[in-house]
């Protein structure tokens, strides 16, 4: 394993990489690192040295640090002027049994957001810029360190969910988000799927902004009947009030109140951290959540973002199945955790159709032409 602790280190390894045709697997916090198909065997790039946070301004919403930056420290930082990052970053550690610690790349690069997605959009959404070197090891920039920039292309969209296929980040700035006053945690027991998602999809497109939007079914929730949807608005005092007082409007008096908020366990799977089986992501359309839902047959699944996520565990056999059901809903299954043969057999997601795969080859050999970043990861 070599480590590098500054730009100059990664720009030297990567030309010697690039000299000798060497491809290498990158490492930070190493939470995410059995995820998508196994490295087996490649040199190690150690980049954990590139921490910190660099320039924060919390009057321009902004924040710049090194990738390998703890998402602990970003957030705890953050909260000491009550802003936080809007993507709400999912930290998979206890799904995957991983020993590390979860980093701001870490997040950014795997495209891990929680319920915050559902209000301010995911890590592409709030990623202004960054720095990073490309394989013919260059020092590269995308972006900007400014809220509004509208010149060029944005780069750095393409950054989150490459899983470090693209480039080696030396540096990543983001706008961040207030943090609220209070929170309100609703739900609706004992609803079906197809009753439960018609609730959240109501509220997704009220005028409430929720903060939350999930549906668990009685397997993965007690006390609820069949299931429950389960809602978390945002606020301050008197402006929460009068949300709650909308959402009872517009549902009824059904609603009852959540001491506890669920919604980071749902987002970090860690719901699924002890359950037997591979644990699958499913992106849908949340108007397909409750069709797709019945088709899995299965007893420990649930969903977040108004349905447009879907969490299942399921055995290893029914990969195939999983795969065909979310291509049928114009979906995409991404196999989140299972063993090393399952990955390698299956990836992280199913084939791409031919001319996608050629504009994604056709994107990765203009940042890394030999292909030296993590290859064959998201193959």
């Amino acid at each position: 394993m070599s480590k590098a602790d500054n730009l100059s280190q990664v720009t030297d390894y990567v030309r010697a990489a690039r000299a000798g045709k060497a491809p290498f697997e990158i490492v930070a916090g190493g939470t995410r690192r059995n995820v998508g198909k196994p490295l087996n065997g490649l040199p190690l790039l150690d980049v954990s040295g590139l921490s910190g946070i660099l320039k924060y301004e919390p009057e321009e919403l902004i924040v710049t640090a090194a990738p390998a930056t703890p998402l602990s420290e970003i957030n705890a930082v953050l909260a000491e002027k009550n802003q936080r990052l809007g993507f709400d970053p999912a930290d998979w550690s206890k799904l995957l049994k991983s020993n590390g610690v979860a980093t701001l790349a870490g997040a950014a690069s795997s495209d891990a957001s929680g319920s915050g997605k559902l209000r301010h959009g995911g890590p592409r959404d709030s990623l202004l810029g960054f720095q990073a070197v490309n394989g013919l090891g260059e020092t590269i920039r995308g972006g900007s360190k400014v809220v509004k920039n509208v010149t060029g292309f944005d780069l750095p969209k393409l950054m989150c969910g490459a899983y470090g296929t693209l480039a080696v980040l030396t540096e990543m700035t983001f706008r961040v988000y207030p943090k609220p006053q209070q929170a309100a945690l609703l739900f609706l027991a004992d609803v079906t799927p197809q009753d439960g998602f018609a609730v959240l999809r109501k509220i997704a497109h009220s005028a409430l902004e929720p903060a939350g939007l999930a549906y668990l079914p009685a397997g993965m929730m007690s006390d609820v009947g069949q299931g429950a949807a389960l809602i978390k608005l945002e606020g301050a005092s008197q402006p929460l009030q009068e949300k709650i007082a909308l959402a009872h409007g517009l549902l009824g008096g059904g609603l009852q109140r959540l001491e506890a908020d669920p919604f980071p366990a749902i987002g970090s799977g860690e719901k699924f951290a002890d359950l037997a089986g591979d644990v699958w992501r499913i992106m849908v359309a949340p108007s397909e959540a409750p069709h797709v839902a019945r088709q899995f047959h299965a007893q420990h699944w649930l969903g977040d973002w108004a349905g447009g996520v879907l969490w299942l565990a399921a055995p290893p056999v029914e990969a195939s199945r999983i795969r065909k059901l979310a291509a049928d809903a114009k979906g995409q299954a991404m196999l989140l955790r299972a063993s090393a043969e399952s990955r390698t057999l299956h990836g992280l997601y199913a084939p791409q159709p031919p001319a996608l795969a050629a504009l994604n080859r056709a994107v990765k050999a203009a940042f890394d032409p030999l292909f030296l970043f993590n290859p064959g990861r998201l193959a």
